[in-house]
């Protein structure tokens, strides 16, 4: 195996002797070894070059050097090389739970052919530049005028009397003798010392004589001056230079490397002097470039890139081409999501599983924290899941209130019928108001006509992620003393004029079913509020009516997020705005692309952060027949909701209701995908089958 390696880093395009099984090897002890050799139909392709550091969790692109990356053969295409890196960071997923890569791109001057084709591959992996060292380059095809200066400083070290000499093979003493001097010089300029041991660079030496050279400027017998040469394929790389103060005033390195670029490697094709910046590229250590630059160098860049190795990001590198089709569109592909979040979400459940505390734990408490500040209340309490959130909630304020059994609530007549069930689970009695049918929200000019004497409280629902005109009903509920309890169940992350959805009410339900923006494993939901005696109350009712083990103060239920629930929501709490942004991003695009009379689409809000689009749902008389139509196409729809609340039989007592805006909603709406992991191709091919619909 070792051969082959070494056979093909010879063949390389990019490959150096830095590249071989030795020298991947001799650091061992230091490093731990993840390299990959990457194969097809029993040809070797590639080669990558890398150690892994659990503690980590992170790939490094060889820890041993300044730079090292992919290597690949000289007939190697950019797709090729944009498969192959993406195979590498899948392995690394799949069997390290690798969640980070360091990548140090080789620089084009040690490839065989000026053209970096994993640069591109970093960018569709979305890599990261965190550091950039500039390096000084003499290219010997076009060497630019050496400075008159470096000439004069060249004679100035032969006239006082110095020379250039080379340490022979295993002269381990001449070694030392430079070694100490180094050690010297970098401390007292650069408070640093060599990256290599002396003992590190005799093994390196002994295992490569013909690549590693030590060239000295000497003053009778005593080394004043010297530099290390690693001479690759066709680069002189030119390390660990040091001058004593001897050297330093006589000019010993105007010397040296006049002698290296015009008589030992005026046949290569590139001799760099190494990094010329400080603390990761963050400055530029000017006498060096000064020095460096008088011989005619160039600049050359030696940057490190960071990868998160994201499923989901690396599953997407490969573009699409014009032509591709899309077989099919699933609404919602829940694994789909779940895997965009790992490895994280995996280690989460872990050490949930590990922990041995399964219920009111820490990430319970953290969850809650982390969510309350989000949203920007004081309180967040989770619950088993969104219909027991507005039930609690409900609950609570009837007997902080004082509210009798015939108090009513009004609610908007086309929700989803939890929202109907919490008010009447609560002991209160729902007052059905109808819609506006521009956004399907509750219409606050229909509040008047249902209210009555026994109102306590408005529920208004952003349904379908998009938030109500919520100073308009504060506005109301103030005028007629009315709490406000928003369900907020569909509308994670939606703010209006600065504030969040879940903190522009007395208080508010979230559900974290599975599907919704913010979603969790299983069931869970929670409450958030400002209110000190509400939070504390519906904590109580949540369990068991008790705030002490034991000890039940009032009537309550078992409503609790476990802790593996609470985990994982914390895993995709930092993602949702960006999932949000993917969302309203895919709304325009249906909104600008359908363009197709018999279908009426949402209108939005003039301020896009007051809708996170949990779903996307268009109109149409012909519902049934657009559903057949897409699915024909393999499209998946699904319909928020087919069938009213008022005709459902669980609520038959309101059968009687005459609500044509809501029947008319509930008959002719149909939602479209419209998950963060969709593709712009689904996207587009969603938009182009709804224009070819036809009756």
């Amino acid at each position: 195996m070792a051969d082959e390696w070494d056979a093909f880093v010879r063949e390389s395009k990019n490959g150096t002797f830095l590249f071989e099984r030795r020298f991947m090897d001799y650091h061992s002890d230091r490093f731990s070894d993840c390299s990959l050799l990457i194969y097809e139909d029993n040809e070797l392709l590639s080669v990558f070059p890398a150690n892994w550091v659990e503690a980590e969790g992170t790939i490094y692109s060889h820890q041993g050097l300044t730079y090292g990356g992919l290597l690949y053969s000289t007939s190697a295409t950019q797709h090729q090389v944009l498969v192959i890196l993406q195979t590498v960071m899948l392995w690394y997923v799949d069997y390290l739970q690798a969640h980070r890569m360091v990548y140090k791109p080789i620089p084009y001057i040690y490839s065989t052919c000026a053209a970096q084709e994993d640069l591109y591959a970093l960018f569709r992996a979305h890599g990261r530049l965190v550091s950039r060292g500039v390096s000084s380059v003499v290219s010997m095809q076009n060497p630019l005028q050496m400075r008159k200066l470096r000439l004069r400083g060249a004679r100035k070290a032969i006239d006082n009397g110095l020379y250039i000499d080379r340490m022979g093979e295993e002269d381990w003493e001449t070694l030392h003798e430079y070694w100490e001097l180094l050690t010297e010089v970098l401390m007292k300029h650069h408070h640093i010392a060599p990256v290599h041991s002396f003992e590190e660079m005799q093994l390196l030496m002994s295992r490569f004589p013909q690549q590693i050279k030590l060239f000295l400027v000497r003053h009778e017998r005593k080394i004043v001056a010297g530099c290390l040469v690693f001479v690759t394929r066709q680069v002189a790389h030119i390390q660990y230079i040091a001058s004593g103060d001897e050297g330093r005033e006589w000019g010993a390195l105007d010397l040296l490397f006049r002698h290296l670029i015009n008589e030992r490697y005026k046949q290569m094709a590139y001799v760099d002097f190494g990094i010329s910046t400080e603390q990761g590229g963050q400055w530029l250590n000017e006498g060096l470039i000064f020095q460096k630059e008088g011989f005619g160098a160039r600049s050359v860049c030696y940057d490190t890139y960071e990868i998160e190795l994201d499923r989901t990001v690396i599953g997407n590198m490969m573009p699409l081409d014009d032509e591709a089709t899309t077989e099919s569109v699933r609404f919602l592909d829940l694994k789909r999501i779940n895997d965009s979040f790992e490895p994280h979400l995996s280690e989460a459940v872990t050490q949930v599983v590990h922990s041995g505390w399964y219920l009111q734990g820490h990430h319970v408490a953290d969850f809650e924290r982390h969510y309350a500040d989000y949203i920007g209340v004081q309180h967040c309490i989770l619950c088993g899941n969104g219909l027991e959130a507005l039930t609690l909630i409900l609950r609570a304020c009837k007997r902080l209130n004082w509210w009798p059994d015939d108090s009513e609530v009004i609610v908007p007549a086309n929700t989803f019928i939890a929202t109907i069930l919490a008010i009447q689970e609560a002991g209160l009695k729902p007052l059905l108001c109808e819609p506006s049918l521009s956004d399907c929200l509750i219409d606050v000019s229909q509040l008047e006509t249902v209210r009555s004497e026994r109102t306590v409280a408005i529920l208004p629902v952003h349904l379908y992620g998009r938030v109500c005109d919520m100073r308009a009903i504060n506005d109301y509920a103030a005028e007629h003393h009315l709490l406000v309890v928003e369900d907020a169940a569909q509308a994670h992350g939606a703010m209006q004029r600065g504030v969040r959805a879940g903190a522009l009410g007395h208080a508010a339900a979230f559900s974290f079913y599975p599907a919704k923006n913010l979603g969790a494993l299983g069931d869970a939901g929670c409450v958030t509020t400002n209110d000190d005696t509400l939070a504390q109350m519906v904590r109580m009712m949540s369990n068991y009516g008790s705030k002490e083990k034991y000890v039940h103060e009032l009537p309550g239920m078992n409503s609790r997020t476990d802790e593996l629930q609470a985990a994982a929501l914390d895993v995709k709490l930092p993602r949702l705005d960006a999932d949000n942004a993917r969302r309203r991003e895919i709304a325009r695009r249906y909104l600008s692309g359908i363009d197709n009379p018999l279908i009426i689409k949402p209108s939005i809000p003039r301020d896009e952060e007051e809708h996170v689009f949990y779903v996307f749902p268009v109109r149409t008389n012909y519902r049934r027949q657009l559903m057949s139509w897409l699915k024909e196409h393999s499209i998946e729809t699904l319909i928020h909701y087919p069938i009213p609340p008022h005709k459902q039989l669980a609520l038959s007592d309101y059968s009687h209701l005459k609500l044509p805006i809501t029947e008319q909603i509930h008959r002719e709406i149909l939602s479209l995908p419209i998950s963060p992991m969709l593709t712009d191709a689904e996207v587009d091919y969603v938009i182009e089958a709804i224009n070819q619909f036809n009756i």
